[in-house]
């Protein structure tokens, strides 16, 4: 059980900061971004509090800006690193990996800054039980109760108020704890996750260098308030700072897989803030072996279902407006009929949404609304086509092959999908390598994905959603 979050303002001296892609209006006092998009009109005193692209906290009413800001996720914190952690437990639960944990463990104290951390280490039934330095506490569960059992117990067992999850194959780098530990002074964050890179000198196999820019564990580069149904819904476990009094009993040691997406979602629903914080990282030691990194993939795909059994809705691997998906259908359908179809369907959602933004007494805003329109309909085609590619592949392969033209298209965007995602970190990794990399990755995905729904007989992780209001 997730207690609720307290209702306690933001410090004095909080500072939150505009994301750069937030869009300002009428001279500032309407704004236009978050995620799911949405516009934000301020009362006349909010304006003048918001005149630049940083707000800090000095009373009640900005406090309570900056905070509806932040959730909003308009806005992220902007604050100096914290050195404290005398009120931090590092807890690691591990499983017959002793050189990771040894790794860790140097790591943890060669680091000025996590030295002196007190260290609880579960070992959840490893073949040879696990031994560490003096100074590590080590608990020993005598069978494998899955990591989010082994979470729990550490979670239980540590006397701080603050609690760091890392996983034995993670190695934090130095300052990592001082970047996420001033989020905590929101005294309604649960939790904050630092971005996952990849561990340098650490075996590398053929999907590697796909892996570096695109790790399912790696969140990004951007700020983000975490929450479901948004650009960000959720964060691994595999590194994660949590303020012990948010998390209850913790885990769902039900779950051996998405146990993390559950507990951010309960968080969520209990009120609490989660965020996600890239400029503090911990690298992760990834898969090597292609079958084994496919293996991995397919894994996180079947937690999708046990998500759905308990969050419906939540869990839907596409939202998508009707009005979108009806103008997507015509255009699909092709030929000149269609194409008027569709481009209709686009006038009436900028009417509808020129109506939404118009002010009193102020010009209709047409060509903001076609350019929110269109911005909508291009957001609904990239759903579609990942939609098409990762998620519900079966249902598009089986098309593709009773129909010549399904099969083209679904060709054609697979292709356009693999080359946009390589073309950012073309540096880095080679086309061939990043497409071919992303179509086994999805398809692996979509394989756990379908047979977790079917498992449990429960089809609402393939179910579309409309976007919340």
């Amino acid at each position: 059980m997730i207690p609720a979050a307290p209702a306690g303002r933001l410090p004095d001296g909080f500072a939150v900061r505009l994301d750069p892609r937030v869009r300002r209006r009428d001279a500032g006092a309407t704004l236009l971004g978050g995620s799911p998009l949405r516009l934000l009109r301020l009362a006349p005193r909010a304006a003048g509090l918001l005149r630049g692209e940083r707000l800090v906290a000095r009373d009640a009413t900005s406090a309570a800006l900056a905070g509806r800001l932040l959730d909003a996720g308009l806005a992220h914190p902007d604050l100096p690193p914290d050195p404290r952690t005398g009120d931090v437990t590092v807890v690691v639960p591990v499983k017959d990996r002793p050189d990771g944990l040894a790794r860790l463990l140097a790591a943890l104290r060669a680091d000025p800054g996590t030295a002196a951390l007190p260290v609880v280490v579960v070992d959840d039934g490893s073949a040879e039980p696990v031994t560490a330095p003096d100074g590590v506490r080590v608990l020993r569960h005598a069978t494998a109760r899955g990591p989010a059992a082994a979470r729990n117990a550490g979670l239980a067992a540590a006397g701080t108020g603050l609690v760091a999850f890392l996983d034995s194959d993670c190695v934090p780098l130095p300052g990592w704890l001082a970047r996420l530990r001033p989020h905590l002074a929101d005294p309604r964050l649960a939790a904050v996750g630092p971005r996952i890179v990849p561990l340098a000198g650490a075996a590398r196999g053929w999907t590697s260098p796909y892996e570096d820019v695109a790790g399912a564990l790696d969140m990004g580069t951007a700020p983000a308030a975490v929450r479901p149904l948004s650009r960000l819904s959720y964060l691994p476990s595999a590194a994660l700072l949590v303020r012990r009094s948010a998390l209850g009993a913790g885990f769902d040691e039900d779950m051996r897989v998405a146990e993390d997406v559950d507990l951010v979602w309960r968080l969520a629903g209990a009120g609490w803030r989660v965020r996600y914080e890239p400029a503090a990282a911990v690298a992760h030691e990834h898969p090597a072996r292609t079958a084994r990194w496919l293996g991995r993939r397919a894994f996180y795909g079947t937690g999708a279902a046990l998500l759905a059994t308990r969050h419906g809705a939540a869990v839907s691997p596409l939202v998508i407006a009707p009005e979108a998906a009806a103008a997507w259908a015509l255009l699909l359908a092709g030929g000149r009929r269609g194409r008027w179809a569709a481009c209709g369907v686009v006038v009436v959602i900028t009417g509808r949404l020129a109506r939404r933004l118009a002010r009193p007494g102020e010009r209709t805003p047409v060509g903001l609304a076609a350019a929110l329109a269109v911005r909508g309909m291009a957001a609904a085609g990239r759903g579609l086509a990942r939609s098409a590619t990762r998620h519900h592949w079966p249902v598009a392969v089986a098309a593709a092959v009773v129909s010549r033209r399904a099969r083209s298209r679904l060709l054609a965007v697979a292709l356009a999908d693999g080359l946009l995602a390589w073309w950012p970190h073309r540096a880095v990794v080679g086309p061939v390598r990043s497409v071919l990399a992303r179509r086994l990755d999805d398809l692996a995905y979509g394989v756990g994905l379908w047979a977790g729904a079917l498992r449990a007989r429960d089809l609402r992780a393939l179910l579309p959603v409309r976007p919340p209001r």
